[in-house]
């Protein structure tokens, strides 16, 4: 844990203890925070374009009476006086807008009190030190890419007892290599415990396919080839899915994508297994609402096992919550690996599509799982085992019943970390850690 992380935690207790001890009869207060201790590094051309370091936290401040609610975030500011100043400031202008709020009819949070803490150190590179690696490994070559990496902290407490800290340390680097024609090959790299000689490996590895780049694109025709996803495509799969599919109250209302799958009128491959599993530890174990988060089978053996039921869904719904955040998306979700190496995956496919990445994907069917995109690059035509050219952008349009169900063929030994790497605003915890798929048919149309 760093000095920094300690001092977050700190920080963040003193002032939920500030916060209740102003609160009057009858008011419920739920406190949380947001603080990140994070370097960011842009590079272009290989060359470094852009370095910062960010250090803030936001505490918002959620007032609760007579199943009215208000609330309101604040930065703070690291001096004692000022920030109790400002939540003095902040919980008189609760209590006013509480004067004005309409009651809430799905309004649930927990009352239990519980305590929870994660504190996990990793090992990152200084920037310095980052900077001399990129140098050797990029060298000569047309390397963009873009580095975030530091301390994240989130922070819960509630003034019916409950206490949460998580707080990690972890790193999210993604770059492609360009070559002169402007096709790219994209590699990330994620974790805890950063490494010099991993992260010259991946590029290494991607260095190695650039001349087949260089290749001419070959043309292929609309229809099902075999094709090899690689984690980072099948993300893109599993990501747009994952905004509705597994949410209990899409289920309950029939508009989730998984619906025929969640009632038992479809299924997958039984070797399909999805969860939302707390246990990886990229996310925080409780919810804002006060719930202890819970591990969940969402697929299991290819079948539709349980949702993410959030606490308005189960006062809605009369279901039980399970500390899902209130969009109901998974934020740590886990697909279970298969017995494809690595190392045989070129062989597996013998002939057809490596595809590395897919972009601009959406749905084109909602009630068959059907999405829609491109691939781009990183999507290479293979021969017996061999990378032979890479593939002019195509538009796929296929179901993930499809792909994960009649179509799969293996599974890769090894699923991928892939960390949420959005930075609006905040650096984001979570994410997927999911395996490639070998398919026998993916459609291509046009």
């Amino acid at each position: 844990m760093t000095a920094a992380a300690a001092n977050w935690e700190h920080r963040f207790m003193r002032l939920a203890d500030v916060v209740e001890r102003r609160l009057v009869t009858g008011e419920v207060a739920l406190t949380t925070l947001a603080a990140e201790e994070s370097d960011f590094v842009r590079f272009n051309a290989s060359k470094v374009r852009q370095i910062g370091h960010v250090s803030q936290g936001a505490l918002t401040l959620r007032l609760i009476r007579n199943e009215r609610q208000a609330y309101s975030t604040l930065t703070i500011s690291g001096d004692a006086h000022t920030d109790d100043e400002a939540i003095a400031g902040t919980l008189a202008a609760l209590r006013a807008a509480l004067e004005d709020a309409s009651a809430d009819p799905h309004l649930l949070v927990d009352t239990t009190t519980w305590t929870q803490a994660t504190r996990r150190r990793g090992t990152l590179p200084k920037i310095e030190s980052l900077l001399s690696v990129v140098e050797r490994c990029a060298a000569r070559l047309d390397f963009v890419g873009f580095y975030a990496g530091g301390s994240m902290a989130r922070g819960f407490a509630s003034s019916n007892g409950s206490r949460g800290w998580h707080e990690l340390d972890n790193f999210n680097f993604s770059w492609s290599l360009y070559d002169a024609s402007g096709r790219a090959i994209k590699t990330t790299y994620a974790g805890e415990q950063w490494s010099d000689e991993v992260f010259a490996r991946k590029v290494e590895e991607a260095a190695a396919r650039m001349p087949v780049l260089a290749r001419p694109a070959r043309t292929l025709a609309p229809g099902n080839y075999r094709a090899w996803l690689a984690p980072a495509a099948l993300a893109e799969l599993i990501g747009t899915a994952s905004f509705t599919a597994f949410s209990a109250r899409k289920q309950a209302t029939s508009r989730s994508e998984f619906h025929r799958l969640n009632s038992g009128e479809a299924s997958l491959d039984e070797r399909v297994t999805l969860t939302e599993d707390i246990g990886l530890g990229i996310t925080p174990g409780f919810s804002e609402d006060g719930y202890e988060r819970e591990t969940v089978p969402l697929i299991r053996a290819g079948r539709g096992a349980q949702q993410l039921t959030s606490a308005r869904t189960a006062r809605e719904y009369g279901l039980r919550p399970n500390g899902a955040p209130a969009n109901e998306m998974p934020i740590s979700l886990s697909m279970q690996g298969g017995d494809l190496a690595d190392s045989d995956v070129l062989a597996a496919l013998d002939t057809g599509l490596y595809v590395g990445n897919l972009w601009y994907v959406n749905f084109s069917d909602r009630m068959d799982c059907r999405m829609t995109g491109m691939t781009r690059f990183a999507t290479f035509w293979v021969e017996h085992g061999e990378i032979v050219a890479p593939i002019e952008a195509m538009r796929f349009d296929d179901s993930l019943y499809r792909l994960l169900g009649s179509e799969l063929d293996r599974i890769g030994a090894t699923p991928e970390l892939l960390l949420n790497d959005s930075t609006w605003g905040e650096r984001s915890t979570g994410g997927l850690q999911l395996p490639g798929v070998l398919v026998r048919g993916f459609r291509l149309t046009l």
